[in-house]
Parts: structure tokens; sequence; C-alpha cells
């Protein structure tokens, strides 16, 4: 398989092009822009899969109204540092930054917030949510349940999303710590991306539909599954499954979205759930202020000598070191800010189809 080129396009126009995308079938601006905000987080920080490239995704589900354009979010039930939002079937991109938003203020007013959200849908990278809690001088979390893509240990099915997890924990002069991972051995993404480049995928990261290991990403996309953290039982699947229970139970069973195999579908449409259990996508977002546990100042100086003790190992032979979490995203974002952000053929093709099937220009590559 062939390596594909990309072309580079401006942060600022791909985020025009995306606003004008979400405008044009009733979303508010200010609803919009937040969108669009979150996608283009993703592009910036590097993560290629959860940017424009689920433009078309979006696009597709707001067309055949399965996506509310205008929610009317409703808090059901509610403490002094808890709450459970209804999303109202809205973009997962808007309902996601008010209820992160929400965990924030209870965290300012209580210590901590804790706010679970179910009636909403895909919502971008997990990640986004933790550097808002970050610009707050929070440590933040975010985590959300997705459609079937993952296999239990030892199961030939897939029964759980890849249910992803970020966390951030703030640092003085040093950058911050943002965790920000799937619960399965690969986001579905990385497997779209290697389909659109024509590339094969490592032994590790799926199964064909009939369970066995395959390195062609068209059999994943094609009814196959993604396995979970840690690939197999010896290497230590069984705690990538655990984990990726947990976010299932957090984000869906706690809020009365949808769990498991009965979680809506988003990228892979042919996935249709046999039941409801529940309303929608779930997420689960929390917020903590440091001082509520600890002097902010003593913890954050703590935090940078945290970031010199580990970035002092003994690197590896053949490497430049080891990394901390969030160094690559931040690496790329350093470079993108300048550059531009590349985009496959592919990820190109689809947002030309959009463009020209409602009218909105997409502003040519650099």
């Amino acid at each position: 398989m062939g390596q594909a080129e990309t072309k580079t396009f401006s942060v600022e126009a791909l985020r025009e092009f995306a606003t004008r995308i979400f405008l044009h079938f009733g979303v508010s601006q200010q609803d919009a822009a937040q969108a669009a905000d979150v996608l283009l987080c993703a592009d910036l920080r590097g993560i290629d899969s959860h940017g424009v490239a689920r433009l078309h995704s979006y696009f597709e589900l707001l067309q055949e109204g399965k996506i509310n354009p205008r929610p009317q979010v409703k808090v059901i039930r509610s403490t002094a540092s808890t709450a459970t939002l209804d999303g109202d079937n809205g973009l997962g991109l808007v309902v996601g930054p008010q209820a992160n938003r929400m965990a924030m203020d209870l965290a300012e007013k209580s210590g901590t917030g804790w706010v679970s959200v179910c009636a909403t849908n895909h919502f971008g990278i997990a990640g986004y949510y933790v550097l808002k809690a970050l610009e707050n001088d929070l440590i933040g979390w975010a985590m959300t349940n997705s459609t079937k893509l993952v296999a239990p240990v030892w199961g030939a099915e897939p029964m759980l999303g890849t249910n992803p997890i970020a966390i951030a924990f703030p640092a003085k002069d040093e950058p911050p710590i943002v965790i920000d991972m799937a619960t399965s051995a690969v986001a579905l993404g990385k497997v779209e991306m290697a389909l659109r480049k024509g590339t094969s995928i490592p032994t590790g990261w799926g199964m064909d539909r009939e369970g066995r290991s395959t390195t062609d990403p068209e059999d994943i996309m094609k009814g196959g599954m993604l396995l979970p953290l840690g690939s197999d039982r010896e290497r230590g699947a069984h705690k990538g499954y655990c984990l990726g229970v947990m976010v299932d139970v957090l984000s869906a069973v706690l809020s009365g979205a949808n769990w498991g195999p009965f979680t809506v579908p988003f990228v892979l449409r042919n996935q249709i759930p046999s039941r409801s259990v529940g309303k929608g996508i779930g997420h689960f977002f929390g917020a903590m202020r440091i001082d509520a546990f600890i002097d902010a100042d003593e913890f954050k100086s703590q935090m940078d000598e945290y970031v010199r003790v580990f970035r002092a190992t003994r690197p590896e032979p053949g490497t430049s070191g080891p990394l901390l979490p969030g160094d690559p995203e931040r690496e790329a974002e350093q470079v993108r800010r300048k550059e531009g952000i590349p985009l496959l053929p592919a990820v190109v093709k689809d947002l030309l189809d959009i463009s020209e099937k409602i009218g909105v220009p997409l502003s040519e590559p650099h």
C-alpha cells in the first residue's frame, strides 16, 4: 500500500468552513463557533482523526435530522457539587462544553464538580475539555462512551466503544501534564487514517468479523472490531477492558444514556443497536479545585519538580528520552499554529463533497 500526500490548510480557513457548515443546519452562531473550536483543537494537537476529518459524519447526521441543531439542555438532577444533564440530542461538540463549564462552576463553589450527560452525541477529543479546566487553574476530567467497536477480553464481537479518558494537571513553570487516551488498543480514527493513507495496521490493533487477528484496516471497518488496550490477556488487555467498562458506567449507566452494545452509532452507521436502554451517548466530566486539597502554589511547584525528575530519566537506547503525557500534542500544536493543518486527500475529498452539496466554499490549500 502507498503513502498519500497531504495538503496544508490554514487554521482559520478550516475553522470558518466548519463554522459555516454548522450554521447551514441552523446551529446558532455561538454554538457553531464552539463546535468548530473543538474540531480545530484536535487538528492543532495532531489528533487528525477527530478534527475536520469527522466533519462529514456530523454533516450526514445533521442532514438526516438525527442531531438536534438547537438543543434545550436541561438539568435533570443536581446537588451542590454534581449534576446530570439531558443534552436534548444536541451536538456533543456543543453539549459537552456546556456540561464541562458546569462542572468547573461547581468546582469553584464546592471544591469539586461532577457532571454526567445523557441524550448527546460524539463530543470530539476528550483532551479539549481538560485543557479548558487548565485555563481555569483546575484539574480536569473528561470521558465518554461510544459506538460498539471493542471486543471484551476473549470475546469475538464488539461490545464497548473506544471509551476515552482524559485528565490534566496544571504545573507552575513547566508544561501541564495532559493525559488523553482511548481505552482500546488504538482509537478507531487511527484505523480510518491508515485506510485513507493506504497502509496496513500493526498486529494487536484489531480482529476481522470472524475474530481473527488482522493488519488490514478494511477488515475493521467492514464488521471487524478493535481490541482493548493491551491487545491480549498476556499483555494486560484485561486492564484496558476494565477501564473501558469504567468509562461506560460513569458516562452512560450513571447518566441514563445507552451503554455497551446499545450505544448509538456515529462513524460506523451500520452498527445499529438491537434495542435502546437509555438516551443517546453519555459523557462524564469532573473538575477539582487544587486548594480544596492542598495549597495551589505548593502543588504546582511539586508538579514542576515531577516533570523535571521524569525528564531526567536515563533514555532508552536509540531514543531521545522519555515523553511526558501531552508532549506530542503540544509539539504538534506549536508547529501547526505556524504552518497550518495537513489533511490527507481522502479528508479533503470529504470536505469538498460537503462544499459542493451545500455551496460553502473551501479555501485553497497553502
